[in-house]
């Protein structure tokens, strides 16, 4: 017999504005669920956590809570005015967790909670929104969008607390990689419709594809013309992700021709006086270095970027992808070493600043200066079929942008930004807030980019999808340069992790060759801890090629069509996997630091 839900809701209706943003919805949550929240930006999506939480009241509909259930929402912008430290705000309210599991949690994310509350950084409040939330003991945990303004280190930190907890949780979150390797079944929120599937966020598009080849036969059988304005953006996505698929098969074809340019340092070849490589290049770094202090940032570094490479800069916060991203553009000096920049570039830089969008103005303002005309890099659009371009409802020409929820209103920047004449393209991450189709669309956009671009992102997926070259920081100063994408830089790095590995494991015997003076005694490894430090690297690489492998089979969108059994088993395999994975680097690192004692 199945178990009772944790909470149901029967017959959700929400009035919003002029018509119903929710009716009749009915939806169930068990104690282990584990649901992705899919939808396009103003479906509703953050309305429909807070309804859950109870923050806010539907117009009707039967809400169904189990008595003591705990339930916690993580909110996209927590408001943190009011507060003087970071700690004030997580120790606020009634529900307050207690104030050492707060610092233990702030511990592991390393955020300082004395920081001020007003001047911390979108990462340290996230962070400390975090640490306020999973201390509090949740039954039920709501997250909207909880990788926004993380590090790399930091989303690792989550996924794995998240793969250890006994409730359930629903998350709203652009970063497929995140929604993939977490979440087992799916909600879609479209047109006013909530549909579940018992399927993670990995057999998303082929249920998406699925259901839309089901409503064109259902039309096409009622002999009715579908209303452009209902479904031509369905149809786009569908189109759009066809197209994309193109796109990668090309990107993959220029990563390889970049890796043949890259020598072990990075530096582009240039043996062949008639190699037209300079003429093509718009950003040169010969041997750059940069410090702050006593600390040094940036550490012989050089790179020659050329036209049309698209450039992505990945490490933790703090790492130096700031810094090197103004060493690049030319807005910071090297201590040594030079960077030189093409005369005709011209750049823009895009960093998801939608404050700077003012809310009285009308999306036509935004565009055309009030116009019906839109210059985008020297083409004129109409300003409608613009907005339709960046998946917008070409009939909301004359809404304020204050009606625009914050994912619109990043679209709507960008749109905005790309209209723009340039050659230099650089992007700050810029998939915080955005939905899944918008993430489409915005890869598709820098594919057809002329130009240059330069990408700072913690979205995994995304800068495998879009980046020819990689730029990894670990915060030393070495910057690694990686033809491929976020993927490829992380396979460098196990690579790195188990030749080290091996290395350490020889040193033993070598020592035993040439007796030294004796040391501080150290502890010694059992036969069985010495086994699992020498095996586990070469396991760590086996279990991420057998993921990459299962990842390539689940991509297939007729997958789940043609074969559910083997979608179902893949989808299984490779979450054993990614939990084998991850206990086996947390073992390796135990293991490290007792070698290195």
């Amino acid at each position: 017999m199945a178990a009772a839900p944790i909470l149901s809701y029967e017959g959700l209706s929400l009035h919003q504005g002029s018509g119903w943003l929710f009716s009749g919805l009915d939806l169930t949550i068990g104690d282990r669920d584990r649901l992705a929240l899919i939808g396009r930006n103003g479906a509703g999506k953050t309305t429909l956590l807070k309804l859950i939480a109870g923050k806010i009241e539907a117009d009707k509909g039967k809400r169904s809570v189990r008595p003591g259930l705990n339930i916690v929402l993580l909110e996209q912008d927590p408001f943190f005015t009011g507060y003087d430290t970071l700690m004030d705000f997580a120790l606020h309210g009634p529900d307050a967790p207690p104030r050492h599991e707060v610092e233990s949690i702030a511990g592991q994310l390393g955020i300082d909670m004395s920081r001020d509350a007003n001047s911390a950084s979108g990462g340290e409040r996230r962070r400390a929104a975090l640490a306020r939330a999973l201390a509090q003991d949740p039954d039920l945990l709501l997250l909207d969008e909880p990788t926004n303004h993380l590090d790399l280190a930091a989303i690792d930190w989550l996924e794995s607390w998240l793969n250890r907890f006994k409730g359930a949780f629903v998350v709203i979150s652009h970063d497929r990689t995140f929604l993939t390797r977490l979440t087992r079944s799916t909600w879609w929120l479209e047109r006013t419709v909530l549909r579940r599937k018992d399927v993670g966020f990995g057999g998303y598009e082929a249920w998406e594809e699925e259901v839309f080849a089901e409503e064109a036969r259902v039309a096409a059988k009622m002999d009715a013309q579908l209303k452009i304005e209902a479904h031509w953006l369905a149809r786009g996505v569908t189109a759009r992700r066809k197209r994309n698929q193109g796109r990668l098969a090309k990107l993959y074809e220029l990563r390889a021709q970049r890796a043949a340019l890259l020598s072990p340092q990075g530096v582009a070849k240039m043996q062949l006086a008639s190699d037209d490589s300079k003429t093509k290049s718009v950003i040169v770094a010969d041997h750059v270095t940069k410090s702050f202090g006593h600390r040094t940032i940036i550490k012989d570094f050089s790179l020659r970027i050329q036209r049309g490479d698209r450039i992505g800069l990945v490490g933790s916060n703090g790492a130096g992808k700031t810094t090197l991203l103004k060493l690049l553009t030319g807005e910071l000096e090297p201590d040594s070493g030079t960077v030189t920049l093409a005369k005709t570039l011209s750049g823009v830089m895009i960093d998801q600043q939608r404050s700077l969008l003012s809310p009285d103005k009308k999306l036509r303002d935004v565009l055309a200066e009030g116009g019906d005309w839109v210059d985008v890099r020297g083409v004129r659009k109409h300003v409608q079929g613009y907005l339709k371009d960046f998946l917008f409802d070409p009939g909301l020409v004359d809404a304020k942008v204050g009606t625009l929820s914050g994912g619109e209103r990043s679209r709507l920047l960008l749109a905005r930004e790309f209209a723009r004449f340039s050659n230099l393209l650089v992007l700050d991450e810029p998939t915080n807030d955005l939905d899944l189709e918008t993430l489409d669309l915005l890869q598709e956009v820098i594919a057809d980019y002329d130009g240059t671009v330069l990408i700072v992102s913690h979205d995994r997926d995304f800068l495998d999808r879009t980046v020819t070259i990689t730029l990894g920081l670990d915060g030393s100063g070495k910057v690694d340069v990686v033809a491929g994408g976020y993927a490829d830089w992380e396979k460098q790095r196990q690579s790195r992790m188990a030749a080290t590995s091996a290395k350490a494991a020889t040193k033993p015997v070598e020592s035993a060759q040439a007796p030294a003076p004796p040391k501080p005694q150290k502890t010694k490894l059992s036969y069985k801890d010495q086994r699992d430090y020498d095996l586990l690297p070469a396991r760590v690489e086996e279990l991420n090629a057998q993921i990459s492998r299962d990842e390539a089979l689940l991509a297939d969108p007729a997958l789940y069509t043609r074969d559910p059994a083997r979608f179902a088993a893949l989808t299984k395999a490779i979450e054993a996997a990614r939990a084998e994975k991850d206990a086996a680097e947390e073992r390796w690192l135990e293991l490290a630091e007792m070698v290195e004692g």
